[in-house]
């Protein structure tokens, strides 16, 4: 485990939960995690980052920390209160990244600071693939932690229209948001209480099956507009179904548990519950590693 990451990835969220992110900032922070995860070489993505306008207040504060980390005596003993610091000084400039970026400007970015060591074009992130109209307009509160009103003054006020096209028009394209959330919640209450049945091992074969597609169809349309990790979600618990289907996966309490914590990640995001979900996310995450490996047969 590289403790240096994950000093930075923990304070980076801890600066997040200070915040309040709809779903678009919610997906960027977690590119930045994973960003700063994968990672060949910490230090020199830094520095490139330090060099597009977007990302170079935020990279200076991290390069602040890296040299903490890297370049001076730790001490052990006060090392949370550092990490609490560091968070602190993190808010303002995570803040102000995310105002400007978007999931797809981010990822853009992320390849160009990678990409052969070729000099950084300051502009990159901002001439990256336009925003789409779910991209800009798509306000969905996880949290109303000290909130910038400014920033959501524009989304609350407009009338905002969402296209969701769907393989075989499984759903109409001219849906709402409001419907798409509608079509998303619907099965969670019905597979929460099927879940019990999974515990007790008292299920319907058919029923299993139906909820796997479900989740499955749910998850490609939320990819289809890009929220990943509402998409991501989805395809772990549609996976975990077939897998105990099949009895490659037993249905025991920390399976049931892991199941749900992605099923209370997905009413977290979508409705904007008050909540730190930090703690389902991480388990519903792990999970995902854990079967990942394991092999399905497709629908």
């Amino acid at each position: 485990m590289d403790l240096v990451k994950q000093y930075i990835i923990q304070s980076i969220s801890v600066a997040a939960n200070n915040l309040r992110l709809n779903t678009q900032k919610i997906e960027v922070v977690a590119l930045l995690r994973e960003a700063i995860n994968s990672s060949p070489n910490l230090e020199n993505d830094i520095q490139r980052m330090k060099k597009i306008t977007e990302f170079s207040k935020f990279a200076i504060r991290l390069n602040e920390i890296y040299n903490y980390l890297t370049n001076s005596q730790v001490d052990i003993f006060k090392l949370s209160d550092k990490l609490k610091e560091h968070s602190q000084l993190l808010i303002k400039d995570l803040s102000n990244m995310l105002d400007v970026l978007s999931p797809a400007s981010f990822k853009q970015a992320v390849e160009k600071i990678r990409e052969h060591n070729l000099p950084i074009d300051k502009t990159a992130a901002s001439r990256s693939v336009p925003k789409t109209e779910q991209e800009k307009g798509i306000s969905v509160d996880l949290s109303k932690r000290k909130s910038d009103a400014d920033v959501f003054e524009k989304s609350e006020s407009d009338i905002i229209k969402e296209k969701l096209i769907l393989e075989e028009d499984k759903v109409d394209e001219d849906l709402f948001f409001q419907n798409y959330e509608e079509a998303i919640l619907k099965p969670i209450k019905p597979l929460d209480s099927f879940l019990k049945q999974l515990g007790k091992a008292e299920f319907n074969v058919d029923e299993l099956l139906e909820f796997a597609m479900t989740m499955k169809e749910n998850g490609e349309a939320s990819a289809k507009i890009g929220f990943d990790i509402i998409a991501n979600m989805h395809r772990i618990i549609a996976k975990a179904l077939l897998l105990i289907n099949t009895r490659d996966l037993m249905p025991g309490r920390e399976v049931i548990e892991a199941i749900r914590a992605c099923l209370i990640v997905i009413v977290a995001v979508v409705r904007g519950k008050e909540v730190d979900i930090t703690n389902y996310l991480n388990r519903a995450e792990e999970f995902g590693k854990k079967i990942q490996p394991l092999k399905v047969k497709e629908f």
